[in-house]
This record gives structure tokens, sequence and C-alpha cells, in this order.
């Protein structure tokens, strides 16, 4: 099969746009759609003001943008003149009915099926970018045989393993590119097909193919496997700060080991973002399903682990501050899950700023790119009460305006900023003592002690 002339990507948001924009940056032959019912959305996309912040994000989709790369609303105009359609609408976790809690909700990707279905004629290639359970594609081929008369369609699983804060490196120097199909001449075909897109800037050897199922599992298991590393470490984060022995000393220890390597073991107040609670939580599932309960409750423990590190963390402050906060300003740094994003899905700052609030603390928080609208939001889903965020929540335009009159100051997120502020000046100004609780250990802490503050960081006595 040729490579493929036009694509059509259902979905604009943080896999569907950056995705789509590399595609078209990489391969200026190939006409690329990406489309979405949210019209304010694709708006974003088409000003200078992205909907998603990813360094680099913004001269990629610059440098295609109306050349070969659009953004619309017409899903319908953009489905039928397409070869390859991608599916990269959300699929969160299940809050009714069967699977509540655990199975993830596929109503979208349903949704986009019959849209698919509706409009296709002859051969398409539907693509599954969605982090989605095992099968899918099978359920995904019936909604759409049984729902068109004139389409002929090849289901891939493509599953993205984007870090948030480098998805632009992480595309134009991928570790492997996965794409599953079926094991049929036309299967075959269709995964070639794909294949060639990659391959325009992608070496061959890093582009693996699998049967579909083994595609879709993969991107849970890589996510899983990756979060239990985090928490692994962060459960002995808690020994050493028992024991007197330091977390970053026995991670680089046992980091040196070749068997084990050094990445993801920076011991912090937890994981967060879309994909590896979401993830696990598919997988425990998945297991259920099957009755491996022993399996379910393995993986189930990174979650429950993640879940008490961040509650660790916010007892910690209570705790530090004479065990009472009522009144209290804390200021928190960072409310995006990492840096260099302004995701916040799953953050750990949503839950250490909803249990303060509970405490009756003031909160006096920055972060350089999540917007106003969206902390409000989070923190509301959280359980947070609009009274409280009216009168308890303060949002700030720097760090130093944050700490201004603080009792304490919590870093959440490790925005590069955080580590170049000016702490005396800042400790000038803060309540005496003046504490600091480093949930990133990104700060020089023995030079913070010497210049008066009371530092409790992961991971250490």
């Amino acid at each position: 099969m040729n490579t493929p002339q036009r694509i059509c990507c259902i979905g604009a948001g943080y896999v569907g746009g950056p995705t789509m924009a590399m595609i078209a940056s990489k391969c200026p032959d190939i006409h690329v759609d990406v489309v979405d019912i949210n019209a304010d959305r694709i708006a974003a996309w088409n000003s200078d003001e992205l909907p998603v912040y990813e360094p680099g994000l913004h001269d990629v989709v610059e440098g295609s943008r109306g050349r070969n790369l659009f953004f619309s609303t017409d899903v319908e105009g953009s489905i039928d003149a397409a070869d390859i359609i991608f599916v990269s609408v959300g699929t969160p976790t299940k809050t009714y009915g069967m699977g509540a809690g655990r199975a993830a909700d596929l109503c979208y990707v349903e949704s986009a099926a019959r849209m698919i279905a509706k409009v296709s004629k002859g051969p398409k290639i539907i693509v599954e970018k969605s982090t989605i359970p095992v099968r899918t594609a099978e359920a995904l081929r019936t909604i759409l045989c049984a729902n068109s008369e004139d389409g002929k369609f090849q289901v891939l699983s493509n599953p993205e393993f984007l870090a948030e804060g480098t998805a632009v490196a992480d595309m134009q120097n991928p570790d492997r590119i996965l794409i599953g199909g079926e094991r049929t001449p036309d299967g075959d075909a269709a995964v070639e097909a794909l294949v060639s897109i990659y391959n325009q800037w992608i070496p061959r050897d890093r582009i693996l193919t699998t049967n579909l199922w083994s595609s879709e599992l993969s991107k849970l298991v890589a996510n899983a496997f990756l979060a239990q590393r985090i928490s692994s470490i962060n459960s002995i984060s808690a020994l050493c700060e028992q024991t007197g022995a330091d977390i970053n000393e026995v991670a680089r220890a046992i980091g040196s080991d070749s068997r084990i390597g050094p990445k993801f073991l920076q011991a912090s107040v937890g994981f967060g973002g879309s994909c590896f609670q979401k993830d696990i939580f598919n997988l425990v599932y998945l297991c259920e399903h099957f009755n491996l309960p022993e399996v379910a409750a393995y993986w189930d423990q990174v979650i429950i682990m993640n879940d008490w590190q961040k509650q660790r963390f916010s007892n910690r402050i209570v705790e530090a501050l004479f065990n009472t906060v009522r009144g209290k300003r804390i200021a928190v740094w960072g409310f995006a899950f990492k840096k260099d994003t302004n995701d916040t899905r799953e953050s750990a700052s949503i839950y250490v700023c909803r249990d303060l609030l509970s405490e009756g603390a003031q909160i006096a928080l920055y972060d350089p790119r999540v917007p106003v609208s969206l902390i409000h939001a989070d923190l509301l889903s959280a359980g947070v009460s609009q009274e409280m965020i009216d009168t308890q929540l303060t949002i700030c335009h720097t760090c130093e305006e944050a700490a201004d009159q603080a009792h304490g100051i919590a870093v959440l997120t490790e925005w590069d900023e955080f580590k170049d502020a000016d702490f005396t000046k800042i400790q000038s100004k803060m309540f005496k003592p003046a504490f600091i609780f480093d949930g990133r250990n990104i700060l020089d802490h023995d030079a913070l002690t010497q210049q008066g503050f009371s530092v409790h960081a992961i991971g250490k006595e």
C-alpha cells in the first residue's frame, strides 16, 4: 500500500494535537486535519495561544499550520476525505455503573466509531491513538461494520508513549513506535501504510509491529511499570525519614545497578497525569474481569501507595506547623502535575491543596502555566467548596508573591524557576520559623538550612 495522502485525527487534546502537528511537520506531502466538536479548543489551536503547552510545540504548529496542517470542527467532511483516521478522544475512568472507578469509559470512542461508520465510503484505516482497554479494537470493528454500508475498515492500535513536558523531543526521536494490527494480508497492508508515515523520520528498526492485543496491552503495562517504580521509591522514602537514611543516596546506590537503572527513582509527593493512574485502574479491572484477583491486588497497591504518599505529605505540613494550619498562609508552588506542561490531571497539588484547605489553611498558589479557571475547576472536582475557594485561596503571579507573609512553602511541581528564587529575600518576609516542604526534592536543602529555613524534604530525616 502506498503512503496515505490524507489523515484525519478526531480529538484535538494533549495527544491528538501535538502528534498530528509533528506528522504534518515531518511529512509535508500529507494533508493533516485535526477535528474536534469543541469550537473553543479548535479556535485556540488556530491562535497564538495554543490550548496545550509543550516546549517547542508552538514552532512545530506554526511551521505547518495552514500549509498541510488544519484544525477545524468539520468532523464529517474530514473523515470522508481521509485515508487514515486517528481516534484520539478522551477515555476517562468510569464514575458510574459496572466497572466504576476502574474501567475506562469508552462512550467517546464509540461515538467516534459511529460517526466514522456513518460517513465512510470505501477503504479506511482506523487507528486507536487513545489509551484504551485491551480488545477495544474488536469492539470498534464491530461498531464500524454494523453501521456502514459502503465502508471497509482495518483497525490498528498505535498507542502514544509521550511524556508531557518533553513531548516534542519524544516525537522527534522516540524510543519506539508501536503499531498493532490483524495478522491478515489486509491487516499487514494497513500496518505497513502507517509504518510508511512514521518511517519518513524514524528508523524502521524503531517501529515495532505486533498483533492488536499485544499493542493495546503494552501501553497499559508500560505505564504500570513506570508508576510502580515511583511508588516503590516513595515507599522507601517513608522508611528513610524514620531511619536517617537519605532517599537520594539510596536511589543513586540502587540506580547504579545496571539491572535496575536510575530512571523513575526520584522520590516525590506522588505521580500524577492522565495516564499512570487511569492505565493502572484499567489493568486492575482487566485482571479482575479475567478472575486474577492476586494480580489485580498487586497493581492496585501501586495506586494505594501513591495516594498515601500525597496524604502523608499533607499531614507532614500540618504536624510541622505545630499541628494546626488554620488561618496560616501556605505558599503552594506549582499546580501542574509536572514541569513544562499546563496539564493538571491527577496532579498531586490538587489533593495537597484540598487537604490543607480542609484544615483551614490560607493557600497562596502560583503556577506559571496553569490558568486560574482550571485551578478552580480541579479543586471543585476534588470536593473543595466554592466558599473555601473564595475565602481561602489566593492566586499569585510569582512564587515570591505567594511566599510573602507565609508560614511555609510547599513545592509541588518541579518548575526550574523555583530553584532560582531569591530565598534570602523570601525568608525575610516569611513568619518565623520559616518552613519549606520540598515535595520534589529539587532545592538545595543544606543551603536553605543555613539561611534559616526549617527544611522538610521527601525521604530525608
